[in-house]
Formats: C-alpha cells, structure tokens, sequence
C-alpha cells in the first residue's frame, strides 16, 4: 500500500461512495472535492476523516442528499437560506459563489445559512473567492451542541465556532482559518480515541479545573474546551465566540434558542470586492506591503521567522498534488472498509 496517494483517485472514491449513499452526483462531487481538500491543506481532522460520518449521516437520513436551499429572504445584497440538512460542504460552496456574485455586481454580498448540515473545513472555500481578487469572511457554528465554555464558567454553552479570512495579495492570498476556542472537537475526539492527551490543559474538567484530558468531555458532569486565551484572557475567545453566534444563528433566525437536535451548521459568508472600494490594486498594494513587513520581522528567539496565514498549508498542498497525499493513520482501512461495505470498487491507484 503506498504512503503517497493521487488526490484525484481519493476525490473519485469519495464521490462513488457518497453516491452509492444517496447523495446526488453534483452534491457529491463538490463535497469529495472539498473533504480531500481540507486534506491536503493539512486540516486532517475535518477531511476524509469526515467521509465516514457523513455516509453515516446518508444512511439515517439526517443528511439529505437530494434537493435545494430555500431562500427565506433577499435584499440584493443579503439572503437568507433554509439549508433543509443538505450536504454542508456544497452548501457553503453555494452561499460563497452566491456571494462573490454579489460582490462583483454590487460590492458585496453576504448569505445567512440555516439548518445546513456539518460543513466541514472553512479554509477549502476561501480560495473561491480570492482568486477572484475578493475579501471573503465566513463563520460557522453548530447550534446543536456544546462544547466550549464561555470565560468564568465551566458549563460548556457554545461550539468551537471557527471564523475565516481570505485576503488577495499580489502573490499567494492569506488564509486564516481559525476557531475561537483554543482546540476543536474534532481534535478532541480524535486524540480521546487514540487514549491521548493535548500538551497543554486547554480544557476544563466538570469541577471547574484545567485538564489536558479530552475525556472530561465525556464525563458526568462534562468539562468543557476553553476560549481562545484559556483561563488568563479567554473573554477574547469568548466575545470571539459570541460574535460568531450572532453572525450564523441570529442573523438567519435559527439557533440554540430553537433547541435543535441534530449535528449541522449555521454559516456566514459574506465577500467584499475591493474594486468597490477604494480599487483592487489599491488593495493589493496595501496587503502585499503587510505581507512583506511581516515576513521580513526580526525572528523571536527560538524562532525560525513569521510565517503568514495559510502559508504552510498552501506549501503542503502544492507538494501533495506533485508527490501524492499522505492521509492520517488508519483513514485508508477506513475508507476501504466503506468501498467493501457498499460494493464499490477499490482503485489500483490507491494500491491493493
């Protein structure tokens, strides 16, 4: 079996197994494209590694695979849409195009999705729109459960609740991809299964102490993750996590005060064309400027030097796509015991 794997035969396998699950082709297709992706980016918790629930999902039918968003509201500028649990990967592929189209007629444009299913990684979609020399911001959150406590409390309230930035330069864009909470839930389940723990105490225990042990989550009572900033200046997480909230639940009109049930997403995307402002070169000029003021800083001791926004992960994809990707421990099996399960055939690309 090799360790470096084509991303197109990984894309292909996706989009056969998605389909055979129920899902629509044009649905699957985008959402294989975007899961392998996060993938090669580097965002292994929420890449392939999602395939599996998400067939889960298929199967009991809280992920629909079949249909289309319904808009509940439209000003020109602004829509807000009823996800009806569809695939979240290619809803939000929907709601970013939405509104770059916006953005490029008028300005901007910004789309508010309700009851989505689970959309994964939020860095896969920047790109969408920066190569099109537009600002795009996009927010998710999962109004359904709780995992992060706000700061000076122990109850968890609010998801990770990641927010992202995609700003054009002159070269390759910025990509900021972040969660407003120190760690997520995917890494916390993760290393909960490997009977690991996270190296610092980013989380709280039941009792209201720090832990580095991802299991408090599942205890009676449950800890919680901590804001960005932990114990010492977690309200800059916690407002952080606030305004996320209000971006994707509260301004489509569904969230926790509806006491959903099911795992999915509220999201924001909204982008900016900066030719409506003071010009794209003008942008251009200002952010490239930034760039390189930050790259050539005087490195920290102990530091190799600055790095920017999404650097590292572009690197990591361009090798990807010329070496072939390396997938996390374990996710082959994973996915060849999907393929065994719904008779779908193996590819010699991925070895035997």
């Amino acid at each position: 079996m090799t360790d470096h794997l084509p991303a197109a035969a990984l894309v292909d396998l996706a989009e056969v197994l998605l389909v055979a699950a129920g899902m629509a082709t044009d649905k699957a297709t985008v959402t294989a494209e975007l899961l392998v992706e996060a993938d090669l980016l580097g965002h292994t918790t929420h890449g392939l590694q999602l395939l599996r629930p998400y067939l889960a999902a298929l199967d009991a039918g809280t992920m629909q695979g079949e249909g289309a968003p319904t808009t509940l509201n439209d000003t020109g500028a602004t829509q807000v849409w009823a996800g009806h649990r569809l695939p979240g990967l290619w809803l939000t592929a929907l709601a970013v195009e939405a509104a770059s189209a916006r953005a490029a007629a008028q300005g901007m444009g910004a789309i508010a999705v309700r009851e989505s299913h689970h959309i994964g990684c939020l860095a896969v979609f920047l790109e969408r729109a920066t190569d099109r020399g537009q600002l795009v911001l996009l927010s998710s959150s999962d109004p359904s459960t709780a995992s992060v406590a706000p700061h000076g409390g122990r109850t968890p309230v609010m998801t990770p609740n990641p927010m992202a930035i995609g700003i054009p330069t002159d070269g390759d864009p910025i990509l900021a991809d972040i969660s407003t909470s120190i760690t997520t839930n995917g890494m916390s389940g993760r290393l909960a299964a490997e009977g690991r723990r996270f190296d610092h105490p980013w989380l709280i225990d039941g009792a209201g102490h720090r832990s580095d042990d991802p299991q408090v989550l599942q205890a009676d009572p449950p800890g919680a993750i901590l804001p960005v900033g932990g114990l010492d200046h977690g309200h800059k997480g916690f407002a952080l996590g606030l305004w996320v909230e209000a971006l994707t639940q509260a301004l489509a009109g569904f969230g926790r005060a509806d006491r959903p049930t099911e795992w999915g997403a509220s999201v924001f995307a909204m982008v900016l064309d900066p030719q409506a402002f003071a010009g794209r070169e003008a942008f251009v000029r200002q952010t490239a400027w930034l760039r390189d003021a930050c790259l050539a800083a005087a490195p920290a001791k102990g530091s190799s030097g600055v790095r920017m926004p999404g650097e590292r992960g572009l690197e990591r994809k361009r090798r990807a796509l010329a070496e072939g990707l390396q997938l996390y421990p374990g996710m082959l099996d994973g996915l060849r015991a999907e393929a065994m399960l719904r008779g779908v055939a193996w590819s010699a690309a991925l070895g035997d």
